[in-house]
């Protein structure tokens, strides 16, 4: 296999920091009082962002509620597609990032029932297309997709490149490659998380995904933008040492709970509330039965949680109760 990027000066810089960052992070941890609390609450995070990625219309309180086993009220495909991910996550420690067994097991659990090839390589061409139908990668042959993936995993394995770099670089060459009829970006990801988590293992329960979906079309674009250097993925591997970075520092955050950027909650029980925000920060004028209609809960219930937010100054009512709109401010997301 050819190399796959060319590389860059900075990487050296940017790896320092993700160490460094990374001790604040284990250390955050130890502090936080609940570890395995905090890391369920990243991976459903990890797991909204990136079935959201690809469309799933499930808010992050609806996607809690389906992993607490709690009946949702959505399409049951979206419904299924998060069931899918919380199992393929949670298989995460016992699958060998270099097997190709591995590779096609994972992509099985996550689109199980979803579509008709679960689990194997394509047997049809595929191409990724933009919303005006314009073509902007067309995945390889499928009869070469069984010995590209397997080169590709052998180069993985026998790198030695820093597992930041290396992970990156499969992630952008499972997108390349499109070994699948559907699923390709959530394997990608979930294959990026498995290669970082053998590295750390605190990269199995980092927001990654998080920040990907935050800045979707800067993701997309560092695909792009790789793609047309002939495939040299130093583009995406910027991007995805960067996303790597930010998730770190929300992480920090989530832990000490705190909320840095409106975007970001930090418990199992204040999904509901991180909706609630995301919507507003959108519809302002949004009243409490409407929010009520879209995120599928009752009228009190939003009333109650507004009142909260507004009692920690993320929200502000500015204007009338009949007329006015709602201000959003950054703050101290309550968990209660």
């Amino acid at each position: 296999m050819n190399n796959v990027y060319t590389e860059s000066p900075l990487w050296h810089e940017k790896i320092g920091g993700i160490h460094a960052l990374l001790e604040r992070v284990k250390i955050s941890e130890e502090q936080s009082g609940d570890v395995l609390r905090l890391r369920r609450l990243n991976r459903i995070m990890s797991i909204h962002a990136s079935t959201a990625i690809e469309g799933n219309r499930l808010t992050l309180g609806q996607v809690t509620d389906v992993i607490n086993g709690i009946p949702v009220w959505g399409p049951q495909k979206d419904i299924k597609e998060v069931q899918n991910a919380w199992q393929a996550y949670n298989e995460l420690p016992r699958f060998d990032p270099w097997n190709v067994d591995d590779l096609l097991e994972a992509h099985a659990f996550m689109t199980n029932k979803l579509i008709g090839e679960s689990g194997v390589f394509r047997t049809v061409d595929v191409a990724v297309v933009r919303s005006d139908g314009a073509v902007m990668h067309r995945g390889a042959a499928p009869a070469n997709v069984p010995y590209l993936v397997k080169e590709l995993l052998e180069w993985g394995n026998n790198s030695k490149a820093h597992p930041l770099i290396k992970s990156s670089a499969v992630h952008f060459m499972l997108e390349h490659i499109h070994p699948f009829r559907d699923g390709n970006g959530r394997i990608g990801r979930l294959w990026q998380t498995l290669v970082l988590s053998k590295w750390n293992p605190l990269f199995a329960w980092m927001p990654v995904e998080t920040l990907v979906h935050y800045n979707q079309a800067l993701y997309y674009k560092a695909l792009q933008d790789s793609h047309n250097k002939n495939d040299d993925c130093r583009p995406f591997i910027d991007f995805m040492l960067d996303a790597i970075e930010n998730s770190l520092y929300k992480y920090v955050d989530i832990a000490t709970e705190t909320i840095a950027d409106v975007g970001v909650n930090v418990g199992v029980n204040v999904g509901v509330k991180f909706d609630i925000i995301e919507k507003l920060k959108k519809q302002p004028t949004l009243t409490a039965q409407e929010l009520a209609a879209l995120l599928n809960r009752s009228p009190r219930t939003i009333e109650r949680y507004i009142k909260e937010l507004r009692e920690h100054g993320i929200l502000v009512r500015v204007g009338s109760d009949k007329s006015g709109s709602w201000q959003v401010n950054a703050g101290t997301l309550p968990t209660s």
